[in-house]
């Protein structure tokens, strides 16, 4: 009797096997609710113990979106190895919010913002016809470009800073990604698969040998810790408030759409479009929704694991789905949460600069079934990604433009989205339609021949 083999995606693996791919994950999302959250304290001048909060809101409800992603519960989430985390733009939105109109202010933007994504997906689903692989490529390729560029500064620090371009620092970066490129050379099947944890075990290794480290209060404050609900108070509501965020939203279901095409395309699994993007961004509203009683911005899917599943070759969902207990543990046990928040950002900014070059690959392969031989997809590929290119090359170009335009305007990934998804439309649908409309109208004729005349 034969039976159906099961796709790599719906594998399973030994339980050793996915913890150890799953801690993989883990270790390269890291950066994301680490750096997301002392932003947000640094910009809002919170208190330690907000801080704390705040981090161990982010660890569990990032596992809890993954394991929704990937198990694809009642609807929520496609079945496909997704890692969840604070997202970039929604992290920078939320603090403006806060800092305009408070932060209980900004909780209560993040909370309406994921009811909105239910209310506004039925009509967002018939319009992923808009939203082709040139569309989305280009916003995948900007997503990595950027990402790139945050992973640098976390080895460079930010420019004017009194360490930005310490050569330590920059020797633990390179070094990071140097040991993770010889790993992934030298070995063959599960260590070359890990190449990327091991490079990052190295990295913070050296970075111990070089003083960089202090893992001595990893225990001072207890064993366990939990997240508290609204940790800013009860939530206030103010559409004026939230619309930026709701603005945002709709690129953010694109990108959405984008990262779902690329995570099948990553493990090699059909899907329908129409039915499982809608299924992933569902899954990120509803963690969303969950977060926002919790105090944290936005959650979407993350980048780096879509890298990841493409440098090692493991595509099975449940990989990352013990990702999401992980990160639920670590929530929850305060050391744990302390020894991962203590390796140096430099040695994770490496880690990340390697795998976010993976995703603007993976963009550049969409962009590959976009036919650019042809002049009209060239056109508009090239506007798109020269003016998704301008805030992320030239930051602060649009300070002068309203506070809620420039929140939007410098975000390149919001701006490529909407600009190729604009120019789609006017040269694949709009301009034949206006073509078509010419070529059908009759030509303008004289006067009717009266033919010969009777009268004489």
């Amino acid at each position: 009797m034969s039976t159906t083999p099961r796709h790599p995606v719906d594998e399973y693996r030994p339980y050793s096997s996915m913890a150890l791919f799953g801690f993989q994950h883990v270790l390269v999302m890291a950066a994301a609710p680490i750096s997301s959250v002392f932003i947000i304290s640094a910009a809002l001048g919170l208190t330690t113990e907000l801080t704390v909060n705040l981090l161990a809101a982010a660890f569990v409800l990032s596992g809890i979106g993954s394991v929704l992603q990937s198990l694809g519960l009642f609807g929520f989430g496609a079945k496909l190895p997704f890692v969840m985390l604070p997202g970039g733009a929604p992290v920078v939105l939320f603090i403006a919010i806060a800092q305009q109109h408070g932060a209980n202010t900004a909780v209560g933007a993040v909370i309406i913002t994921s009811l909105f994504y239910f209310v506004a997906l039925p009509v967002f689903s018939r319009l992923l016809k808009f939203f082709p692989a040139l569309v989305i490529g280009t916003m995948i390729v900007i997503v990595g470009i950027n990402l790139v560029k945050i992973s640098a500064f976390l080895v460079t620090g930010e420019p004017g800073d009194p360490d930005f371009g310490d050569p330590g620092n920059l020797l633990l970066g390179m070094a990071t990604i140097g040991f993770t490129v010889l790993f992934f050379w030298l070995f063959t099947g599960v260590l070359r698969q890990i190449a990327v944890m091991l490079g990052f075990i190295c990295g913070t290794l050296l970075a111990v040998t070089m003083g960089e480290t202090d893992f001595s209060g990893a225990t001072d404050g207890g064993f366990v810790q939990a997240p508290q609900a609204m940790p800013f108070g009860v939530p206030e509501f103010s559409l004026l408030a939230a619309l930026p965020l709701l603005i945002y939203s709709l690129a953010s279901m694109a990108e959405t759409t984008g990262q779902t095409v690329v995570n099948a395309q990553a493990v090699g699994k059909d899907i329908d479009i129409r039915r499982d993007a809608p299924r992933t961004i569902r899954a990120e509203a509803l963690t969303s929704l969950t977060g926002g009683f919790f105090g944290t911005p936005l959650m979407v899917c993350s980048g780096e694991n879509i890298g990841i599943i493409r440098v090692t070759g493991v595509r099975s969902r449940f990989v990352t789905a013990t990702a999401g207990v992980i990160l639920v543990v670590i929530g929850f046990v305060a050391p744990i949460t302390a020894l991962v928040s203590a390796v140096p950002a430099p040695v994770v900014g490496g880690t990340a600069i390697l795998v976010f070059g993976v995703v603007i690959v993976l963009g550049m392969q969409m962009l590959q079934r976009a036919a650019l031989d042809d002049h009209t997809n060239a056109f508009i590929i090239g506007t798109a990604l020269a003016l998704g290119l301008l805030p992320i090359l030239v930051p602060g170009m649009y300070e002068a433009f309203p506070d809620n335009a420039t929140i939007l305007l410098e975000s390149g990934v919001a701006v490529s989205a909407v600009s190729a998804a604009l120019l789609n439309v006017l040269f694949h649908h709009v301009r034949p339609r206006l073509h078509r409309n010419r070529q059908e109208q009759p030509e303008a004729v004289g006067p009717a021949d009266p033919g010969p005349s009777s009268t004489p």
